[in-house]
């Protein structure tokens, strides 16, 4: 039997003391420590840790927005394109104003993708455009030099079964548009892509009413292209959906036509003034309102003036160009206009006179065209 003394009893005491020190003060004392090791994360990490901590940089600014709010683009384009900048130069200096898109057109027979067409425009400040056609141009030419008439010319190009819409969507032309896809994809900068325009005419192998082509061939072969881009991983392309406007209840009505909004960033529309059913003096409303009608009826996408132009119809060329600026801010819908500076069936040019420059100077004077493009720039697509 252990006899209790005073000694002993004080070692008993003394050793609870330390037990409960170790299972109950201590470790509240650490966990203490550790919740407030966040706020003295910095000061206990070292001088490396403050000096990257302090040099950070600031969360870059939103890229701007082509066309920004409440603006207008201004185009151009011409019979040489990007081979060629000796009729932008003279287009640019007539206007007084640097075109911030330009447009050009390619054809699928012998085109292979080609990066300094895009970096020639891109290098001059404008978007480029790509009017991508599927068809063998060289008919085109071989016809023209032939000197016929222009609706002769338009049933011969219009007859080439190898670029039926049915091949097209099928995938006939699929390494075509891959390496095309590719290249796009490379650029780094945004692109528009205007495909198989004015398909609501009769003019083009890809027109709906022409070249063999069926109901519902159309939307199928542009979702096939779109579809095609999207599945290689290219995502700088701006989709132009562009129709001819409509002058009358016989030509094709547009929603069928159609791919959809999941489809289409753009929605373009091709009108002149001196030509065909418009070669009487037509104002600016009454060549495009009813088309823009009639596309607000299936989309709300914007809408820019894919080709336009005017004649030196009665005199009444600068009239025109001035009168359509003026119209032109009621429909805040329209963000962009493309002008044709081609001398081609007409003389279209706005340095086809003194009068007509200094109309159309006047025109994009407004500060609603005062518009920048850069690469950096997201294109509006709303």
């Amino acid at each position: 039997m252990v006899r209790l003394t005073l000694p002993r009893v004080a070692l008993a005491l003394i050793g609870v003391l330390l037990l409960t020190y170790a299972f109950a003060v201590a470790p509240a004392t650490v966990a203490g420590r550790r919740q407030e090791a966040p706020s003295n994360q910095v000061a206990q990490a070292g001088p490396e840790a403050v000096t990257q901590a302090a040099t950070s940089e600031p969360p870059r600014p939103a890229p701007p927005v082509f066309p920004p709010a409440g603006k207008a683009f201004i185009g151009v384009m011409t019979d040489k394109g990007p081979y060629d900048f000796t009729a932008v130069d003279t287009f640019t200096a007539a206007a007084r104003r640097q075109p911030q898109v330009m447009l050009f057109s390619v054809g699928w027979a012998d085109s292979p993708f080609d990066r300094t067409l895009f970096d020639r425009i891109s290098d001059r400040g404008m978007l480029p455009m790509l009017g991508w056609e599927p068809w063998d141009q060289r008919v085109d030419e071989a016809a023209r030099k032939r000197k016929l008439a222009n609706r002769e010319i338009d049933k011969i190009r219009s007859n080439q079964p190898r670029y039926r819409l049915s091949r097209i969507a099928r995938g006939d032309f699929d390494d075509h548009l891959l390496s095309w896809a590719a290249g796009i994809r490379s650029l780094g900068y945004p692109v528009a892509i205007r495909f198989a325009h004015e398909m609501n005419g009769d003019w083009y192998p890809w027109c709906g009413a022409a070249n063999g082509n069926r109901p519902g061939d159309y939307v199928k072969a542009w979702r096939h292209v779109h579809d095609v881009f999207r599945d290689a991983g290219v995502t700088n392309v701006v989709w132009v959906w562009s129709a001819n406007v409509r002058w009358s209840d016989s030509t094709p009505a547009l929603a069928p036509l159609y791919p959809g909004d999941d489809y289409v960033d753009w929605i373009g529309m091709t009108g002149y003034y001196g030509s065909g059913a418009f070669s009487q003096y037509y104002s600016f409303d009454a060549i495009f309102k009813r088309t823009v009608t009639e596309i607000r009826a299936f989309s709300h996408k914007p809408l820019v003036v894919t080709e336009t132009g005017a004649a030196e119809v009665s005199g009444r060329k600068a009239d025109w160009i001035r009168q359509a600026f003026r119209t032109l801010p009621g429909y805040p819908d329209i963000i962009g206009l493309i002008w044709f500076e081609v001398d081609k069936e007409r003389d279209w040019r706005i340095v086809s006179t003194p009068a007509a420059a200094a109309a159309f100077a006047e025109g994009v004077a407004d500060p609603r065209y005062d518009v920048t493009w850069s690469p950096e720039a997201v294109p509006r697509t709303r």
